[in-house]
Order: C-alpha cells, then sequence, then structure tokens
C-alpha cells in the first residue's frame, strides 16, 4: 500500500510541543480589525493548544495516528 499522505492545510497550521501537545494559532486576527478592541486583538496574537475533543481529528489530519 502506498503511504498516507498528511493534509497540507494541517501541516500549515499545527505545530507539536515537546509534551506531544498540538499548538494552534487564534482565528479572527486577519482584516477588519478597526471595530476590534486593542484587548482583543492582543488575546488573540498568542498560540494556544487544541482542545481535547478536537485532538484525534487534528492527529489524524497529520497522521499521526
Amino acid at each position: 500500500m502506498p503511504k498516507q499522505k498528511t493534509k497540507s492545510s494541517a501541516k500549515k497550521r499545527f505545530k507539536l510541543t515537546g509534551s506531544g501537545k498540538i499548538k494552534r494559532k487564534h482565528a479572527f486576527k486577519s482584516h477588519i480589525l478597526t471595530k476590534k478592541s486593542k484587548k482583543r486583538k492582543l488575546a488573540l496574537t498568542h498560540s494556544t493548544l487544541v482542545d481535547k475533543s478536537d485532538e484525534d481529528n487534528v492527529k489524524q489530519m497529520l497522521r499521526m495516528k
């Protein structure tokens, strides 16, 4: 059987941490920024972890499972 390919979109959006968790960026930070408060934009800048309920789907897209 041929090798499984990873989803290119997932490759670009997710990174693994040292402990094996999956890191992601926040959405809604690319355009229409004038109506968003400075506090909100600053909070969206920081990266966070993928939720536990979504981890299996992301790992499958990255072909880790």
